[in-house]
Formats: structure tokens, sequence, C-alpha cells
């Protein structure tokens, strides 16, 4: 362990810091370690042209990432570029901790750290964020090259950090590391802004809606996502569509993506007409929650659905997909719905029973709130990760 008055250095990796749960978890984590003696280097790759960053929390919260332009999703030359930075930044900074988070980053972070011969961190921590062997890359080839990648950076590894036990049980099942190896830290965030009182509640509804066009009395059914293709907004639409009767009920799609312009020129969109409404990447999220009745996600995969947490954290009632991490999110039957993957049906009957039976709603609302603030708050998530931190370091 260093001196008792020395922070511990730690260098936290990042691919990129788009909209997400893994963005908020390293830059709140940046932060807020301060406080438990840690010193962080926290270094970020390049985000997509329309995938959005997480820059205004950076600056909210005083954190400056060091940026390293090669250090990107996609393959190419670029990666020997990303490596060398990161082989410079460790050289530089000596952590004691290095700590990365996604595939790329895990995998240049770790390569990295076997070459910086007298810098070599102490303790190498890799956190898998979602469930990345399957349904996440184009074809069942690069799925194996992954799995086979992290079979060969195991052995560099110190600890694997799931955000779910399904995530964990991923690790185990394709043979990337054996149960004692695998630690389950649930993502934590700061939830206080989604619980609002009954009349700012009320205001930001209304203020939402009419900014964007919604009627204040109407119903509204959100989605929350990024327009690609693992989210399957396209889904969201045909369940919009089943629902159509119901004159009254709005459907709304906050996020922005590649996919974006073909789904809106879609015709299962086009026959929605004006009550299909898309807002775009937006930083008011608690604003979103507070115009919604109810957030539906329609995704092929998820690792821990952040939407989720959020919504109940507003006291919102969830419907989704049995996908990735969604058990550990919902409680099917006491604070949402968990429907049976693609079974679009099932999603809109569903959404409609909660649209149609309030105390439901408000039932269910009310205990995905506790749940929330129980199982996905910020403290436990620090206090979480300063220990395993510490029980690493104690054995090395």
């Amino acid at each position: 362990m260093p001196g008792d008055d020395d922070p511990i250095r730690v260098l936290r990796v990042i691919s990129r810091l788009n909209v997400g749960g893994p963005a908020i978890q390293v830059i709140t984590l940046a932060k807020l370690l301060e406080s438990r003696g840690y010193s962080t280097t926290l270094v970020r790759g390049q985000e997509g042209p329309r995938e959005g960053t997480m820059d205004s929390l950076a600056d909210e919260l005083g954190v400056r990432p060091f940026r390293l332009p090669g250090l990107r999703r996609e393959l190419g030359l670029h990666d020997v570029r990303a490596l060398i930075g990161l082989l410079r930044v460790i050289r530089r900074t000596r952590p004691v901790v290095l700590h990365t988070h996604a595939a790329k980053a895990g995998t240049l972070g770790r390569v990295a750290a076997l070459m910086a011969l007298g810098a070599r961190p102490r303790v190498i921590v890799h956190t898998f964020h979602g469930h990345v062997f399957e349904g996440v890359f184009p074809s069942r080839l690069a799925s194996r090259v992954i799995v086979l990648v992290e079979r060969l950076l195991a052995p560099l590894t110190t600890r694997f950090v799931a955000v779910s036990s399904e995530v964990g049980d991923d690790l185990e099942r394709y043979g990337v590391a054996a149960p004692e190896r695998i630690s389950v830290i649930r993502l934590g965030f700061d939830l206080s802004r989604f619980k609002l009182d009954d009349d700012r509640r009320q205001s930001e509804r209304l203020t939402l809606r009419r900014s964007l066009g919604i009627p204040p009395d109407a119903r509204v059914v959100t989605i929350v996502a990024r327009v690609v293709q693992m989210k399957r907004i396209d889904r969201f639409i045909r369940v919009a569509g089943r629902l159509g009767d119901m004159t009254d009920v709005w459907f709304l799609v906050v996020g922005d993506g590649e996919q974006r312009e073909a789904i809106e020129a879609s015709e299962d969109a086009r026959r929605l007409g004006a009550r299909l409404v898309w807002a775009g990447m937006r930083r008011d999220v608690a604003a979103v929650c507070a115009a919604t009745d109810v957030m539906v996600l329609t995704s092929d995969n998820e690792g821990t659905p952040v939407a989720f947490i959020e919504a109940q954290a507003a006291g919102l009632p969830v419907v989704g997909p049995d996908v990735g991490g969604m058990a550990t999110v919902v409680e099917d039957g006491k604070t949402g719905r968990v429907i049976p993957q693609g079974d679009e049906e099932g999603l809109a009957t569903a959404v409609r029973a909660l649209l149609e039976d309030p105390a439901m709603s408000k039932r269910m609302g009310e205990a995905g709130q506790l749940r929330a603030f129980d199982r996905f708050g910020i403290d436990r998530l620090v206090d979480d990760v300063d220990a395993l931190y510490h029980e690493l370091l104690d054995h090395r």
C-alpha cells in the first residue's frame, strides 16, 4: 500500500464518454474517490459523431479527462497510436491501480500495462458493462474473437468487475474468469434529482410537454435510448402502433443515432403522425421522466439499463424485454414488467395495462423508486469500489 498520507494513484481508462451509464460511472468515481484518498487520472477516447457526450457532467464535477484521440471503438491503425499513448500515460503517472472500462479500453489498457516495464500497475481491474460476447458485434466471428482476446488478457487482470450477476455468469460461462476472480458491483448514481415533489414534477411535466408540442392531458410512453440497431427503436415504433387505438397516448423518443432518419421515414412511424415525437439527445432526463407516464425499452441487449434505474428513481413504472441485466433492475410484476425478448404484442399489452390502471402504475412506480434508491445509490458504488481496491492492494 502507498504511505498513509499518499493518495492512491488510479488510472481509469474508457473508450469514450458517450451518453450512458459507463461514462457517468467513471466521471463520478473520479470525483468521489478523492475523499477516500485516491488521485485519479481519467483517460477517454473519441466518441462517434452522433453519440453525444457526458462532458457536461465532467465539467459540473470538476473532472478533467485526458483525451486520447486514437482511442476509438472501431478497429484501425489508430489503435497503435492509442496503445503508445496509453503506455506514455502509464509511465508518466505511474498508477498503483489501472482500471479499464469496456472492450477496447480494456484491451489496449492491459496490453500497455504489460509493456510498461518498471511502471506496471500493482493492480489491474477491468469492468464489463454489458453482455459483449453475443448480440453486440456484427458477426459470430467477431464475438468469438472478443472471447479469445479476453481469455488471453485474463492472466494480466487482477480482478474482473461485472455490473450484474448475469454479466458475471457470462464471464464464467465463456471461460474468461473463474468465479473467485469476478466481483459483481452494481452501477450507482446520484438519483436525488429524479425525486421531485408534486409541484415541481407538475411544473417540469407541463414545461417539457409544451416545448415538445405534447398536450398537457395526454398520456406519454417514452423510450430513452440511442437510435442504433441494438436498441431496436423500430420495435418501439411497432409497439406504439399496437396502441394506436388509444388516441390520447403519445410516444416520445429521447436519443439520437445513425438509424434515426431511416426509422423516422418508415411507414410505421409515419402512421403514428404527430403523436410520435422525436426529442433528440437531451440532458434534462429528470424532466423527461416527469413528462412521462410509462417508460419502455425494446433492446436486443442491455447490460444494466440505466434509463430504467433513472425512471424508477422518478417513480415511473417500466416495461422492457428479458435481456441482459434487466432482471437486476426490474422486479417483474412489482416495479414493472419484464417481457420475453422480441414479444411486441406482450410489450404492448403490458404498456396498455399500466395506462388503463393508474393505481397499478402508481403502486409499481413507488416500489421501483424504493428499489432504485436502495440498490443503485452512488454511496454504495463508491463504498464497493473503495473496498475492492483495498482488498486487492492488501494482497499484492
